[in-house]
């Protein structure tokens, strides 16, 4: 089920570091805003407040089933959710559990492992790294249309059109 009680269609995986909180960042944020700057347990980073405020409108679409996959873990909900407004709280947190290095990723295992167990008809993951890792790719082309791959700039994170265009696959206008 969604978080709003309705059969789960679409299920976003969303990441913090080059996502929702970029790395080394300069100038205005893509939304044309100056960043804004929260302490987040042991460290400070950077976000732009209408990056959280999209987020938080689209997370309560019907049907949709928001994840955590970022190396933050259980941080992201604990930490980086009160210090930045995001209402992420309540999103279910997908773990490395010991993973180790080589040729898998964790987050990739971690995703087709919950894929598999919920079973929503697409999927959207959302992921810095994900222009860099072809047996993601690869795993998103065998899917077809039902996954759409967004692999924003560390730099800026996530901008207002790759927003648009994850609002439109959550809410099946594509």
């Amino acid at each position: 089920m969604g978080q709003d009680g309705a059969a789960e269609r679409v299920a976003l995986y969303l990441d913090v570091d080059g996502v929702v909180c970029p790395f080394g960042v300069t100038g205005r944020t893509p939304w044309g805003s100056a960043w804004r700057y929260a302490y987040a347990g042991m460290l400070e980073v950077a976000y732009a407040a209408e990056l959280v405020d999209e987020l938080n409108s689209l997370a309560p679409t019907p049907g949709l089933r928001c994840v955590w996959l970022t190396s933050w873990e259980e941080l992201a909900p604990a930490v980086l959710c009160p210090a930045t407004g995001l209402d992420g709280g309540e999103w279910p947190v997908l773990t490395a559990d010991g993973a180790g290095g080589g040729a898998d990723w964790w987050k990739l295992e971690a995703i087709q492992a919950d894929v598999e167990f919920s079973r929503p008809e697409r999927i959207i993951w959302v992921d810095d790294q994900l222009a860099f890792e072809g047996r993601a790719q690869s795993w998103a082309r065998f899917l077809r249309g039902r996954a759409l791959l967004v692999s924003p700039d560390p730099r800026r994170g996530l901008s207002p059109g790759e927003l648009a265009a994850i609002r439109a696959f959550a809410e099946d206008r594509v």
